[in-house]
């Protein structure tokens, strides 16, 4: 058994974790070895969880397509790393999914990181990831951090939420398509040598 292996089982028997395993539900995550591309966001939806497999829905066709990468190299290729904040659907709230749960990222995420020593590049996609792994505080403004994102590179490239939700907002912020999907592309490009 690989050492991801053990802790996906360590993940699934964690008692944080047992109403998701009671009912058949793996975590969602990737953390192959030759990641060079690792990919944060706030948790599996409904959707992608009844899948199995993350980024398997809308939000995930148009994640792709601002990498500028089929379903294949996304998938297949060895290249991304997916470690959202909470590995399971966390329920629905008020105005969309609750938020992840406190405390999982923490206890997890740093076991996976430690297995992926080819990472070059780390995208935050919204206010969770973003807020964790820049130690700012959730609150702060997503979109100021998309608009500076070069104040966070080399290491890490903050994104907003690629759900269909946030057409309005890209059409208030041009620029993001533009600038920041362009840059995002060319990176990629340059990482995944394609």
């Amino acid at each position: 058994m690989s050492q991801i292996e053990r802790i996906k089982q360590a993940i699934m028997e964690d008692p944080q974790n047992q109403h998701y395993t009671e009912q058949g539900i793996e975590p969602l995550f990737a953390a192959p070895k030759t990641a060079r591309i690792n990919i944060i966001g706030q948790a599996p939806g409904l959707k992608t969880q009844e899948a199995g497999l993350y980024w398997k829905d809308k939000s995930g066709d148009r994640l792709r397509d601002w990498l500028g990468v089929d379903e294949n190299t996304f998938y297949k290729s060895g290249y991304f790393a997916v470690m959202p904040m909470d590995f399971y659907f966390p329920g629905h709230g008020k105005s969309g999914d609750l938020p992840p749960r406190p405390g999982f990222a923490e206890k997890w995420h740093s076991q996976l990181l430690h297995e992926l020593p080819d990472i070059q590049l780390t995208l935050l996609i919204g206010q969770y990831a973003q807020a964790y792994y820049l130690h700012e505080k959730v609150s702060g403004k997503v979109t100021d951090r998309v608009r500076h994102y070069q104040d966070y590179l080399p290491e890490f490239f903050p994104l907003i939420h690629p759900s269909p939700r946030n057409q309005i907002w890209m059409a208030k912020n041009p620029w993001f398509e533009s600038e920041v999907l362009l840059e995002l592309k060319k990176r990629v490009k340059k990482i995944i040598g394609e």
